[in-house]
């Protein structure tokens, strides 16, 4: 049997630093298994850890610009043009027939070296307030494809499609949590994204208690940079720096506290999973803050500044759900509704488009 017409096609995915530029860009990577791709990253970030041996990596150094102008600028510069050609020699050199990237300052020389070689190339913003490279770049792009419709109406002068944020495969499958949890009783689930946050994870333990006198059980993803992570001792408290097994952890889960990065809004919505968000309050353009208000319009959860969220508060606003469960199922209902499955496949197939 031939092999698909595509199978020749070489594609350079540019995606790098948190998980929420690296994670939908591997979903996509893998509905792409037709294609023969290689990956531009950033050194130390979290691709060297998540790529992997799975595609070839190569490395760049680029760093974003800083809100003000000064001395380091002219660095950053400098910096965005050596890689800009260094990623134009890449392209060249591998005869590559496109490039597909998730945002973010790696996003700059891809796009530009690619241009340059006039080959196509598509950008996913995952984010309901686009990126400032987004904004910059996406004019050079052949289109850009979207998570949140809000992206699409300020992108609108440019050729853009929403087709919802990819999520690794593992969160389309039902999984058994193997931690050791009883099955019957409620189960919080806390994540700070894939950096952690610790004033989340600070509010949460002073909250815990609590929640421990109704029976819940708490699995706290504290992230590796937490000093106080071993401070809470409770037979009904889990504290993981990291936990792989993620999709697996929200399906059970009858309620997350999290931050509202477009990664993790993307995996509780496939999972139905209810939650209490607190945005990052020092996201580029306050974009965390726009990506949950989507969610609390539709019901699906409750948002909360970080600066206004008191322990008393949080203890109080998760009590009130635990204690009454057809809210948090009318929440259920509402994620899963905001929840696109296939956009992993969507996103293949406007790339197999775009670079035929």
């Amino acid at each position: 049997m031939e092999p698909p017409h595509s199978a020749s096609k070489r594609l350079l995915i540019a995606a790098s630093g948190t998980g929420g530029h690296v994670f939908p860009a591997l979903a996509t990577a893998e509905c792409l298994n037709d294609l023969n791709i290689e990956w531009l990253g950033v050194p130390d970030r979290l691709e060297r850890q998540l790529v992997g041996d799975r595609y070839p990596l190569h490395l760049v150094n680029v760093e974003g610009f800083q809100s003000r102008p000064g001395l380091a600028t002219l660095r950053v510069i400098y910096r965005l043009i050596k890689a800009t050609l260094d990623c134009r020699r890449l392209l060249k050199r591998g005869r590559f027939d496109g490039v597909f990237t998730t945002g973010g300052y790696i996003a700059a020389p891809a796009i530009l070296a690619a241009r340059s070689l006039q080959l196509p190339v598509i950008l996913h913003e995952s984010n309901a307030i686009p990126g400032k490279v987004t904004k910059w770049f996406a004019r050079w792009c052949d289109v850009v494809a979207v998570g949140f419709p809000e992206a699409e109406r300020r992108l609108a002068q440019y050729p853009t499609i929403c087709l919802g944020t990819p999520v690794r495969s593992s969160f389309r499958e039902s999984h058994h949590l193997d931690l050791p949890i009883p099955p019957d009783v409620p189960l919080i689930a806390v994540m700070g994204g894939s950096q952690g946050a610790v004033a989340v994870n600070h509010l949460v333990r002073q909250c815990a208690p609590a929640w421990f006198e109704l029976g819940a059980w708490v699995v706290h993803l504290t992230g590796e940079n937490d000093p106080d992570a071993g401070s809470l001792q409770h037979p009904q408290y889990l504290a993981l720096p990291f936990y792989d097994q993620v999709a697996a952890l929200l399906q059970r889960a009858n309620l997350a506290i999290s931050r509202a990065g477009s990664g993790s809004l993307t995996e509780l919505a496939i999972a139905q999973t209810p939650a209490i968000l607190i945005p990052f309050p020092y996201a580029a353009e306050d974009h965390q803050f726009y990506n949950a208000v989507g969610f609390m319009e539709a019901g699906a959860a409750r948002v909360f500044r970080q600066e206004h969220l008191s322990p008393k508060l949080l203890q109080t606003e998760v009590e009130t759900l635990l204690k009454n469960p057809e809210h948090l199922q009318k929440m259920t209902t509402a994620m899963a509704h905001l929840a696109i499955p296939n956009s992993a496949e969507r996103l293949a197939e406007l790339i197999r488009e775009k670079l035929n």
